[in-house]
């Protein structure tokens, strides 16, 4: 039976040795002084219950008690019995119960003393031994004075012969209190014996109290009540004392003053509290008034900035005016992100507001607003939210030219004076080589595991061969596993789960340009992380030996100038070959990135989607997979697809691999939203299985075609005069046409873009590429001979004109050629101009100037408080020499 669930239950069925264990526990001195010396002893039999149960005796403080008690009543009833029953002087507990109830202390209970005594022998002797005296041999209370207890023998006494008949103790008379409390005592209990409990409790006329605090009254028989005279003993006075203390306690006036007490703590409380929410919305306050304040400081020393390099544009151009130089500076009109959004929000009408899908600006990027947006007749819609309104807008140049090939697509026959795409990067020299390869035998299964939800990250045959295809045409060291490789549905799908699985929504990765453009969308859009620039030109200074060259000093800036805003960078993308230089980077210099990217604890997002469309056998490329140690493989991350590689860009398939296998776990869980069909895994397989037919035909063919088509756009650039980079990797050729802008400006270089469009032609402008220079292009040459010829036509027709603009408009205004933002002449640069270059019309860049810092100075007052009175006041020296030098000119 489990004692805690019988709480109230009486002290029966104990055995002898449970009742041997219990005395021996009650019978110490200890105890029995502290159960003399306090009103209530629960929770002394309480601590004894803890003691038993120490012993493997299993029983609650109130069955000790209720058994104390009912062996002191046995006890009482054999003693006082003049005539004890037969057989009543053979209970076996009577000696031990004797002993101990006429050696108890007497206390003087009505003194201090006697209860600071008590209390003394309570700490002193009880707690003492109960915490530190018990061990395996010994109990928890000393026995100094009845040692005989622990000699206690439960025998069965059969006779009165070997009885013990104690002396009966001494009576202990109670001396009364004062004559008025002997009153009151007596008129109490006079009234108790009609209307209270205290009548029907039975108090003998001869009562003598025990040490024990118990009155010996005749108990031999306890169902009859005697009629007897009540006298006041030591248990009623005790009740009675208890009495007249809670008659005090509960005086009104007691009662009011611990409300009124109660009250005003609270009070106090509530006021303190709404005293420090007070405060704390005040220092909320300011510190919302100094952010702004700082924000504000910001904004106008950026105009002021503005401003004053306005004036230093248009003091050189005055200086080299009259000295006679022919060199101008280049003037960057680009706006930022926040300010291109707060043009469009200015455009959109009727009032709309696009506050909410502002971002901030990131590494002093410059941004021209027509490159990822259309604000022309924009209106926020109702029906979106302000991710959805800034999607609706959010579209490059690439994507406005790609929307006008679709709607006027060249054909050979049916729309011949349509438009043609060199702006799309797709192979279209191998579609014949592919089309009769997927439409074989082998490509052409349906069974039914294919047509059944897959593995989210691929097909384990799919992956299993990605591996294979990797280790090989990757040269990796050991072979890769298929555990590390996932499926996705095209490598811009792989762009954003990494972006979102790598960084939180606000951070950003570092990037160099000029870069593919489509990583905006995949990883802005979708995961809204951003992108930190790490910006390269064209020039050849320093530690770069080639245009546009990325190095790890170039790197360190970026991040820094990053960190600096607070911006918290968390991924390093390269792209090799590189998207649209055509660069391959060597293995010395893999390596440096990757040793910056794990010194700053950085992800490394290596695409090399590009690396079978090395077309020159005098190019190398080195993977990353192919090095023999990477410096930290579990941030370092690789992506391929078919895509680019085996011409079939409409088959939307790319893979990751990655030894980290949060990361893989982090990404698979996304590939529900990006994965691929059964029966395209199948062909892919069958595509990449077939090494024979991928080495000994396709590659020989694609290669020797890339090479051709390349040679043609090249050899007609060299006619043309146009300076080119001279890569041999990717399907793509990185232009120079700055020589085509008059002012050397992103709005220029949108101006000849649109016109190589409206002249049925699409190419890629610089900025689509967040190139930092104006006047770079990208054009496309994996296309068939007879578009290709067409398409040059149509360029080499805008450059002309272009040409003869510019020639009419410097025989207005002649002046010397400039030849300071033109690319380097270098091996990289295979052709540079040899026009006259007619880009420093000094009246008319002046004139610009000047009307942007009319623009500027109407966009604020800063020139109404920043006044030349004002001026000489808080600066007089510098004034005075300021105007001594006006009055010497």
């Amino acid at each position: 039976m489990d004692f805690r669930g019988k709480k109230y239950e009486r002290g029966s069925n104990w055995s002898d040795p449970e009742v041997v264990e219990l005395l021996q526990l009650w019978a110490d001195e200890s105890v029995q002084i502290e159960l003399e010396s306090c009103l209530r002893n629960q929770h002394v039999f309480n601590r004894i219950a803890e003691v038993l149960r120490e012993k493997g005796i299993h029983r609650t403080g109130d069955q000790c008690r209720e058994k104390i008690k009912k062996m002191k009543l046995e006890y009482r009833r054999i003693k006082d019995n003049s005539k004890a029953p037969r057989g009543g002087r053979t209970w076996k507990f009577y000696e031990v119960m004797d002993r101990v109830l006429t050696s108890r202390p007497a206390l003087a209970y009505g003194s201090l003393s006697g209860s600071m005594m008590a209390q003394q022998v309570l700490q002193g002797s009880m707690v003492e031994s109960y915490h530190h005296q018990f061990t395996s041999s010994a109990l928890p209370f000393g026995h100094s004075q009845h040692p005989e207890l622990m000699e206690i023998k439960c025998e069965e006494v059969n006779s009165d012969d070997h009885s013990l008949t104690p002396e009966p103790p001494q009576a202990m008379s109670y001396q009364q209190g004062s004559p008025e409390e002997q009153e009151m005592e007596r008129a109490f209990l006079e009234r108790a014996q009609n209307d209270s409990p205290i009548s029907r409790v039975e108090i003998p006329i001869e009562t003598s109290v025990s040490p024990s605090g118990f009155s010996e009254p005749n108990m031999a028989n306890s169902s009859r009540i005697q009629n007897v005279v009540p006298r006041p003993g030591f248990s009623a006075l005790h009740r009675l004392r208890k009495k007249r203390k809670g008659q005090r306690m509960r005086d009104p006036l007691d009662d009011l003053l611990l409300k009124t007490l109660t009250s005003q703590r609270a009070m106090e409380e509530r006021f303190l509290q709404m005293e420090e929410r007070r405060f704390q919305r005040d220092l909320d306050v300011e510190e919302r008034r100094m952010q702004l304040e700082q924000r504000r400081f910001e904004l106008e020393r950026e105009h002021e900035f503005r401003m004053f390099n306005v004036f230093a544009q248009m003091l050189s151009i005055l200086k080299q005016s009259h000295s006679g130089s022919s060199s101008t500076v280049a003037m960057s009109q680009g706006l930022d992100f926040s300010q291109a959004l707060s043009e469009i929000e200015g455009m959109g009408g009727k009032g709309s507001s696009l506050q909410e899908m502002r971002v901030q600006p990131l590494a002093k990027k410059r941004v021209d607003m027509h490159s990822f947006c259309n604000p022309s007749g924009f209106q926020r819609s109702p029906y979106l939210s302000a991710r959805g309104n800034f999607a609706n807008i959010f579209q490059g140049s690439t994507e406005e030219g790609y929307k006008a090939y679709h709607a006027d697509k060249y054909d050979e026959d049916k729309n011949p004076n349509g438009i043609i795409n060199f702006g799309t990067s797709e192979n279209k020299l191998c579609f014949d080589l592919m089309s009769k390869r997927l439409t074989q035998a082998d490509m052409n299964l349906m069974d039914p595991s294919l047509l059944q939800y897959p593995d989210w990250k691929g097909h384990l045959f799919l992956r299993e061969e990605v591996a294979r295809f990797l280790t090989y045409y990757c040269k990796a060291p050991t072979p890769l596993k298929a555990e590390n490789v996932i499926i996705l549905n095209g490598c811009g799908s792989l762009f954003s789960a990494l972006a979102t699985v790598l960084c939180d929504p606000g951070e950003a990765v570092l990037i160099a340009t000029p870069f593919y453009g489509g990583f905006t969308q995949s990883v802005f859009l979708y995961g809204n992380v951003k992108l930190v620039y790490v910006y390269l030109d064209s020039k050849i200074t320093g530690t770069s030996t080639r245009p546009f060259q990325l190095t790890v000093e170039k790197l360190e800036k970026a991040l820094q100038d990053a960190r600096a805003e607070g911006v918290t960078v968390r991924a390093l993308i390269l792209l090799n070959p590189q998207n649209p230089l055509g660069d391959i980077y060597s293995l010395s210099e893999l390596q440096d990135y990757l040793e910056f990217a794990k010194r700053h604890e950085l992800h490394v997002i290596v695409d090399e989607i590009y690396m079978l469309s090395v077309f020159d056998e005098s190019a190398t490329f080195h993977s990353v997979l192919s090095m023999d140690r990477l410096p930290d493989p579990q941030r370092t991350h690789v992506m391929w697809g078919i895509t680019k590689d085996f011409a079939v860009s409409g088959i939307r398939f790319g893979t990751l691999y990655t030894e980290n296998q949060d990361v893989v776990n982090a990404v698979a869980s996304l590939c529900y939203f990006h994965g691929v069909c059964g029966p395209v895994q199948h062909k892919v397989a069958q595509l990449l299985r077939d090494r024979d037919w991928i080495n000994q035909v396709y590659l020989r063919a694609n290669h020797a075609r890339l090479k051709a088509a390349h040679t043609y756009v090249t050899d007609e650039l060299k006619t043309l005069g146009v300076p080119f980079l001279n890569r041999n990797a990717g399907f793509f050729v990185w232009i120079d046409f700055r020589k085509y802008l008059k002012t050397g400006t992103f709005e220029e270089e949108l101006l000849l873009w649109r016109r190589f469009l409206d002249n049925k032609v699409l190419l890629s402008c610089g900025k689509a590429f967040e190139c930092s220079e104006p006047g770079w292009f990208r054009i496309i040459f994996a296309d068939k001979t007879h578009r290709l010829q067409l398409g040059m036509q149509r360029i080499r027709k805008v450059l002309e004109e272009r040409e003869q603009e510019i020639l009419a408009e410097e025989k207005e205004q002649p002046c010397q050629s400039d030849q300071d933002g033109k690319a380097d002449s270098t091996d990289e640069v295979i052709f540079v101009s040899r026009h006259q270059d007619p880009t420093c019309a000094s009246s008319s860049s002046l004139g610009d100037l000047i009307g942007l810092l009319q623009q500027q100075m109407r966009s604020s007052d800063w020139l109404q408080k920043n006044t030349a009175k004002q001026f000489a006041q808080e600066k007089p020296e510098i004034y005075d020499v300021f105007s001594k030098l006006v009055g010497k000119q």
